[in-house]
């Protein structure tokens, strides 16, 4: 298989680190959304990652759809999703708050990088770091709820992957160090994860995200 899309995407890198957990070979297209927008087309009509190209060369595109056909493809034993009950709908809970998470730090980098500073609203960004925040706020106070390790049930599940990649672009690439100790549970779960190789050999060495994502808006636009 073939993925496509860089790891300094939190949606890009939850795909790579469940391939390497689940021991899924892959090979890796460092493609950005910018400069590679063209040739990622080729496999997403969107322009968007992660896709996953499959050995007979149908692309899988979105992340939570790619990780459904990997679960499905190990089986519920070794699935990274819980099955059924409780344990699925608190790692789905989970899931859903950081990628809002995610989605609303897109928006916010959309307002602050992309639109001029006097055609910005004000209310608008506000809005999106409080709904950034909330989100984060209530996975930390669910973490600090655990007695175990893991956020759902005595084992890793995707629950612990996707909010770790989020947590971790949002630190480094948005330069949000002060969320490590705003989020406490949050921050010493992530930790105990980016301390595994599967997480650590597929971390993007950032740059401030304004300033490597703004150089490639301008060679972009030239």
């Amino acid at each position: 298989m073939i993925l496509i899309g860089m790891f300094d995407c939190p949606f890009v890198r939850r795909v790579a680190v469940s391939l390497r957990l689940l021991g899924v070979p892959f090979q890796h297209r460092n493609w950005s959304v910018v400069r590679d927008f063209e040739l990622i087309r080729q496999f997403n009509p969107l322009g968007r990652v992660p896709a996953l190209v499959q050995p007979d060369g149908e692309p899988l595109i979105d992340s939570t759809a790619i990780l459904d056909f990997l679960d499905a493809r190990v089986g519920p034993e070794r699935a990274l999703l819980p099955p059924a009950g409780d344990e699925r709908r608190r790692a789905l809970h989970i899931i859903s708050l950081a990628l809002g998470a995610a989605n609303k730090s897109m928006l916010l980098i959309d307002e602050t990088l992309y639109r001029p500073e006097e055609k910005r609203y004000s209310a608008r960004t506000e809005c999106y770091r409080n709904q950034m925040h909330g989100a984060l706020a209530e996975i930390d106070r669910l973490s600090r709820m655990q007695i175990g390790e893991w956020m759902v049930g005595r084992r890793m599940t995707q629950a612990d992957i996707t909010l770790t990649c989020v947590f971790s672009f949002l630190c480094d690439a948005l330069e949000l160090d002060q969320s490590r100790v705003l989020y406490p549970g949050l921050s010493a779960l992530s930790a105990r994860c980016e301390a595994l190789p599967e997480f650590g050999e597929l971390r993007a060495k950032f740059t401030p995200f304004h300033a490597s994502h703004r150089a490639d808006h301008d060679r972009a636009a030239r």
